[in-house]
Formats: C-alpha cells, sequence, structure tokens
C-alpha cells in the first residue's frame, strides 16, 4: 500500500536529496582522496549487569553500537562485532579499532534495534551470536524482518508506529533521510528509521544513520524533551556525495540544537572508512565546537561509558 513514503514499489524520504545512484559512485571512485586510517587499539570494558530504576548508563561499543542500561534492562543499537562491514569477511570495509566490550562480555541483552539493511548496521553474523547467546526481541523498521533468520521474531514498525515492550520500555519508529540495499536488485525495498525510547531514564533518541533534514524538528515537536540523543557523525566525505545520508559535524550540531537533549553522543565514526574524511576528525570537530558553543555533545572512545 503506497504512503507518504511508500510508492508501492520502494521507500523514500519526502523533499529529501536525491541519493545518488550507481554513475556518482563511479565517479566517487575514481576521484576520491581517502585519507589515511590506522589500528586504533581499543581496551574492552566490562559493563554491569543492569542498571536498575531510572539511572541511565551508556557505553559505546564501536561505529553505530550503543549499550544502553537503564531500569534492569539491556538495550543494543545496530549490534556490529564482525571484522568488516561486508557481505563477505574476506573483502569490504575492515575495522580499524576493536569493540569496546567483547561480545562474550556483554551483559544479558534484552531488546535490539536496528535502523536499516546495510551491513555496517545489520551485520548477520554479530545478530546470530546475540540471539543464539541471549534470545533478545528484535524490532526493526518495516520490510527488514525478511533479512534475518525467522528464530529471531524481528517486529516490524513504520514510522509513527510504537510498541510497549514492558512497562519499563515502549519504542517508537522515527523518520531518518537514508536509503536501503544489501544487494544489486532490492534498493529502497525495506524502510529504514531512528528510534525514540521511553524508558525510566526518560525519553531517549537513536539517529541510526542519517542525513541531516526536517525529520529532526517533526521529532521533537511530537516528543518534547529528550534526556540523550545518540546522534551520527561521521562518513560525510565528499560533501557532494555523502550530504544526503550522513551528516557532518556541523549538521549533528544543528540536529542536537533542535531535539534539545540534555546531553548528545556521537555515533558512527572512527571504526570503518567509509568516506574519505580523516579518521578522527568528526571527534575533533565535535569537541571544537562544543567548546565554543558551551553545549553538552560528547563523543565517546571505544569502550568508553558515560552515565548520565
Amino acid at each position: 500500500m503506497a504512503s507518504d513514503h511508500f510508492n508501492g514499489k520502494e521507500f523514500f524520504t519526502p523533499g529529501a536529496p536525491p541519493v545518488k545512484r550507481f554513475a556518482d559512485i563511479v565517479r566517487w571512485m575514481a576521484t576520491r582522496k581517502q585519507a589515511p586510517w590506522h589500528d586504533d587499539p581499543a581496551t574492552p570494558s566490562l559493563p554491569p549487569a543492569q542498571v536498575p530504576g531510572n539511572r541511565l548508563l551508556v557505553t559505546f561499543v564501536n561505529h553505530s553500537t550503543v549499550l544502553i542500561q537503564t531500569g534492569g534492562l539491556n538495550i543494543l543499537t545496530d549490534p556490529l562485532w564482525s571484522e568488516r562491514c561486508s557481505p563477505v569477511q574476506f573483502a569490504g570495509p575492515r575495522r580499524f579499532s576493536r569493540p569496546g566490550i567483547e561480545l562474550s562480555h556483554l551483559p544479558p541483552i534484552h531488546v535490539v534495534l536496528l535502523s536499516h539493511n546495510h551491513y555496517d548496521h545489520m551485520d548477520l553474523p554479530t545478530l546470530r551470536r546475540i540471539q543464539q547467546q541471549h534470545a533478545p526481541r528484535f524490532y526493526v523498521p518495516l520490510a527488514n524482518a525478511r533479512y534475518l533468520p525467522a528464530e529471531m521474531r524481528a517486529q516490524e514498525l513504520d514510522w509513527g508506529d510504537c510498541t510497549r515492550h514492558s512497562d519499563r520500555l515502549t519504542l517508537y519508529c522515527t523518520p531518518a533521510q537514508h536509503f536501503a540495499g544489501r544487494g544489486l536488485f532490492d534498493r529502497n525495498r525495506a524502510l529504514w528509521s531512528s528510534w525514540v525510547l521511553e524508558t525510566p531514564a526518560g525519553r531517549l533518541y537513536f539517529g541510526g544513520d542519517t542525513g541531516f533534514g526536517p525529520h529532526f524538528a517533526a521529532i521533537k515537536q511530537r516528543f518534547g524533551d529528550f534526556r540523550l540523543a545518540l546522534l551520527p557523525i561521521g562518513a560525510y566525505a565528499p560533501r557532494w556525495f555523502m550530504s544526503p545520508v550522513h551528516m557532518d559535524p556541523d549538521e549533528a550540531v544543528q540536529a542536537h540544537e533542535i531535539l534539545a537533549p540534555e546531553i548528545s553522543i556521537g555515533i558512527h565514526y572512527g571504526t570503518f572508512a567509509l568516506a574519505d574524511e580523516p579518521q578522527f576528525e568528526p571527534r575533533e570537530r565535535i569537541e571544537e565546537i562544543a567548546r565554543k558553543k558551551k553545549i553538552d555533545f560528547r563523543v565517546l572512545r571505544n569502550g568508553e561509558s558515560l552515565e548520565i
């Protein structure tokens, strides 16, 4: 059924600039000037088994993988522990930094949130291991459950939908400006999203993967106050190619100012060289802007935790 973000064949973000196509990818690959990246060892941390009550503990694992702990619940966003974010493990973007928590050292995982089906966000080897070890509940945007094994029993939500996981967690599927696809013939056949979480610690926002757009103002208008926003800050260069789907640090700060959370934490940077900016430029730029503007926008290292 067609909607304001589905034309009967493909999903799209209303009013967004067009996502680049194959000819643009060829142009980028032929002209790209990728900054050098180097291995950046991380010292994995050991999170507690749970965080009770309205306390909120957030641990940045890597890329867009964050462990959120509150109300006795342990929630993972876009889990990724593989060596490469690729359909195969002998080619494709490799990691330059270790995960900040060893997969075997995770506390019991109750909820997994996926933002879309790109390989750096829907990593099937990781998801299978989490399913086997923890049997959590998986929540995905529309048309993404078909990529996952049936035993995961993933629940699909459309933009605007909500579901009550428990008396401690309600989830809202919210818009993002991005695209989807895992192969040559499924481009935009599945939806992408951000997520809003209502928890004992307050209202939290997980931005997933997104360009800058009016959806931030719409989300703010609908939900009001946020305690925490997880905002993507990397894979943005060159701007002519990446701007429709990835924010740069300045745009991430604009998103922070619109959502106005108590604190924002940067994600989607520093682990995989998916674009041309220097490895730690996103973190350095955010920290510079945050100092000048006197805003609370943090960028954590892999394995670093923050109690909010």
